[in-house]
C-alpha cells in the first residue's frame, strides 16, 4: 500500500482578512481555522503523516495551540515557510521521509475537505501521476485589458476553478519544485508547477463550499458549512 503523506502550507500573513491575528489561528466554531484542517486529515484514512510549513517563529506556538491542543497524531514535522508559498511547500517536502509515494497539498485557511474528494484525488494522482480537485465556473469569466476594459470573454465551459487537496506522486512534485527552482519560475498553486513541466494534471470535481478563508465574509460561510458536517464527510 502507497503511503500518503500531507503538505499543509500556513505561513500566509493574511492582510486580506484585517485582523490583528493571522488568518489561520483565528477562531472558527471554537478552535483555530489551521486546527480543523489538521482534524480533517487526522481523520482521513487515507493520509499516514503530515507535515505542517508556518512563519519562521511560530513553530513552537502552532504546535503548543494547534498540535498538541488538539491531540494530534499524524503531524510528523513543523517547518518553517518561506517568502512565496511554493517556498514554504518545498520545505514542507524536504521534511518528508522518503518512504511516501503520493504528496496531498492543502491550504491551511482551507478547511472544509470532503473526504470523498480527498480520496478521489489521492485515486487520481496515483493513477495519473497529478491530480487536482476544481470546481467549474459558474460566471462568465471576463479578461481585462490594461485599460480597465474587457479584452475578451473566456468560454465558460471549459474554465474550471482549481482549489486544494492537490495530489502527486512524490517524484513528480518534487521535481516540478526543484524545476521551479532551478528557472525562477513560480505558479500560485502545485499544479501550475507540475503543468510547467509537461506532466499532465487530472481535474477532480471538488465542492463549492470549499473555500480558501481569505475575507470576513468567507469565515461566516464556512463557519456555516463545518455546522452542517460538510467536512465530515467519509
Amino acid at each position: 500500500m502507497v503511503k500518503v503523506a500531507a503538505v499543509v502550507p500556513a505561513a500566509g500573513s493574511g492582510v486580506r482578512m484585517g485582523t490583528d491575528t493571522k488568518k489561520q489561528y483565528l477562531d472558527l466554531n471554537g478552535i483555530p481555522v489551521l486546527g480543523h484542517v489538521l482534524k480533517s486529515l487526522e481523520a482521513s484514512p487515507v493520509i499516514n503523516g503530515v507535515v505542517l510549513t508556518v512563519n519562521p517563529g511560530e513553530e513552537e506556538y502552532c504546535r503548543k495551540a494547534v498540535v498538541d491542543a488538539l491531540g494530534l497524531s499524524k503531524v510528523t514535522a513543523i517547518v518553517p515557510g518561506g517568502k512565496e508559498r511554493q517556498d514554504s511547500v518545498y520545505n514542507g517536502l524536504l521534511a518528508l521521509s522518503g518512504d511516501y509515494g503520493i504528496v496531498v497539498v492543502n491550504d491551511g485557511v482551507r478547511p472544509v475537505i470532503d473526504h470523498a474528494v480527498l480520496r478521489a484525488v489521492v485515486q487520481a494522482a496515483a493513477a495519473h501521476g497529478a491530480a487536482t480537485s476544481a470546481v467549474p465556473a459558474k460566471d462568465t469569466v471576463k479578461m481585462a485589458g490594461e485599460d480597465g476594459f474587457v479584452a475578451r470573454t473566456l468560454p465558460r465551459e471549459s474554465l474550471w476553478l482549481t482549489q486544494t487537496p492537490q495530489a502527486f506522486r512524490y517524484e513528480i512534485i518534487m521535481e516540478a519544485h526543484r524545476r521551479a527552482r532551478l528557472e525562477k519560475f513560480f505558479a500560485t498553486d502545485d499544479a501550475g508547477l507540475v503543468e510547467f513541466t509537461g506532466q499532465p494534471v487530472k481535474l477532480v470535481p471538488g465542492s463549492y463550499k470549499n473555500i480558501k478563508i481569505t475575507t470576513p465574509e468567507d469565515l461566516v460561510m464556512v463557519s456555516i458549512f463545518l455546522q452542517e458536517g460538510t467536512g465530515s464527510r467519509s
